[in-house]
């Protein structure tokens, strides 16, 4: 493997790596559940899409290539609706988004 192929790769794992980590840490730290749901969906959605970008650079391009990107439009489709249903249960059961003035849940 070249080293510029191998930079990329790491490259892309470590982007995978932070925005998985600004994900949890967004779930963990965002007052309500709606900006728990976007967090969520936004940077697990980015970091799984560089993780498996960097599968994909790894393996090189063959059969399991395919594999990897249909794992890479399923994600791509299924974070955010998981994380628009949850928003909408929540506001169909009538939590309130947080405003400036409310305090910290």
């Amino acid at each position: 493997m070249n080293e510029i192929r191998l930079a990329a790769i790491l490259l892309l794992l470590a982007g995978g790596v932070f925005f998985t980590f600004v994900s949890a840490v967004g779930v963990i730290r965002l007052p309500d559940v709606y900006a728990r749901a976007h967090t969520a969906s936004q940077t697990d959605t980015l970091g799984a899409g560089f993780v498996v970008l960097a599968v994909v650079l790894a393996y090189g391009f063959d059969a399991d290539v395919i594999k990897a990107v249909l794992l890479l439009v399923f994600i791509f489709v299924t974070n955010p609706t998981a994380a628009h249903a949850a928003a909408r249960a929540a506001y169909e059961e009538g939590i309130e988004p947080w405003t400036e003035g409310d305090e910290r849940r």
